[in-house]
């Protein structure tokens, strides 16, 4: 069910162009705050309209597809920078261990926030710094997995086999000890997108994030905070998706590392 709820997001955030009924900025301020059809809303607009009379069901697509697309790429950033540290920590001396154990450190107790609000203070907003920040933040989670797993791999017989043999050492890394990464990776990834799509919100919501005309789910929370009291719908909504992709992907996280457990151990 998580899957096909991931999958059904997916599809939708990559059809949004065609899926929606009026442009993601396109304002009549003729109609502006009118509710949902459920609320007794007109369905020429039928999850209403917000403050510019912009459509929100129209928004909420395209929002949907900003989201997901930061939280992909931020994820994938997170994978291949922590991965890489964590494969290069391991495999490794001592001396160069501890210096990318430091700076994991370093980078684990610096918040996040601040983090952010730096970036964007140096480089400006943008969805590039956004989606650098995202995946800077979840770096030490995998480089610290990735460590632990390649100390574990690199003392094992068809490792010591391949040294023995004259492997290089980029050899082993990358033909004999990454492969056994995948799975753990595959895992943490899954769990953690929710993570970051959680993050990329409220970096929205504090308005560091998604600039206008550009919107994200984090970004509609954002706009719709100063009207929760008359009009909440414009907060549930997004809300509601937000929690539908967080619980979808932390259920497919669950299951995937579920399955690769019961492998490792048969």
């Amino acid at each position: 069910m998580a899957a096909v709820t991931i999958v059904m997001l997916c599809l939708v955030a990559v059809l949004a162009p065609l899926l929606a009924p009026y442009g993601s900025g396109d304002q009549d301020l003729l109609v502006r705050l009118q509710p949902p059809v459920f609320l007794g809303g007109a369905w020429s607009h039928p999850l209403g309209t917000d403050h510019l009379g912009r459509d929100v069901l129209s928004r909420l697509l395209f929002a949907l597809r900003t989201t997901l697309i930061i939280a992909s790429l931020g994820v994938i950033v997170g994978v291949v920078t922590g991965g890489l540290a964590g494969l290069a920590s391991g495999l490794a001396g001592r001396r160069i261990d501890n210096m990318f154990m430091l700076l994991v450190d370093a980078q684990a107790s610096v918040p996040l926030t601040l983090l952010a609000l730096a970036a964007v203070a140096l480089t400006g907003s943008s969805p590039l710094v956004l989606i650098l920040i995202v995946g800077i933040s979840e770096y030490d989670k995998y480089a610290r997995v990735v460590r632990s797993q390649v100390l574990v791999i690199k003392s094992r017989t068809f490792v010591e086999s391949a040294r023995a043999l004259g492997a290089s050492p980029l050899r082993v890394a990358f033909r004999h000890v990454l492969p056994g990464l995948v799975s753990p990776l595959t895992v943490l990834a899954t769990i953690n997108f929710s993570s970051v799509v959680i993050l990329e919100s409220a970096l929205s919501f504090l308005g560091v994030g998604i600039q206008p005309p550009n919107t994200s789910l984090g970004a509609m929370l954002g706009e719709a905070r100063n009207y929760l009291i008359s009009n909440w719908w414009l907060a549930a909504i997004p809300t509601a998706f937000i929690v539908m992709i967080t619980m979808a992907v932390s259920l497919l996280g669950d299951w995937l590392r579920d399955l690769f457990d019961r492998r490792l151990s048969s």
